[in-house]
């Protein structure tokens, strides 16, 4: 039995893992900083965020709902599952003569964009779960 802390703690959790997936990506980009023909991947995933906080909140804002006007109208099909973020090879920069477009500058920024990105998640989950340990010890001191 898992106890939820928050519905935004599973939202945060997927948030990490896909920002430590980036970074990890970050990082065999730059290790093949030297091996001809190679093009830096990154991954995207904020798409998939965006839908996975739709479904956690029941945001239904952005949805246009179909409309039933008549009983014999079928249900609209569930979407396919998204729950993949997207690879992608990030390309505009020139590729030197071995065919390698690693650019060290850029994947240098993208790693320190991804990692305070990630300390801001690690400061948020702590945040939340420190919230929620303090509801805890509130309640043992009621009864």
């Amino acid at each position: 039995m898992s106890i939820e802390i928050s519905r935004a703690h599973s939202l945060m959790a997927q948030a990490l893992d896909y920002r430590s997936m980036r970074q990890d990506m970050i990082a065999s980009n730059i290790a093949n900083a030297d091996t001809p023909f190679y093009k830096p991947r990154d991954i995207r995933f904020e798409d998939t965020l965006m839908q996975k906080e739709r479904e956690i909140f029941n945001d239904q804002s952005h949805t246009l709902q179909m409309a039933h006007t008549n009983g014999a109208h079928l249900n609209a099909l569930p979407e396919t599952d998204n729950s993949k973020a997207t690879l992608f090879y990030r390309d505009g920069h020139m590729a030197r003569n071995d065919g390698n477009s690693v650019d060290i500058d850029v994947e240098t920024t993208e790693m320190s964009k991804n990692s305070t990105m990630y300390n801001a998640l690690i400061a948020s989950i702590r945040k939340d779960a420190n919230i929620f340990k303090s509801v805890i010890d509130a309640s043992g001191k009621l009864s």
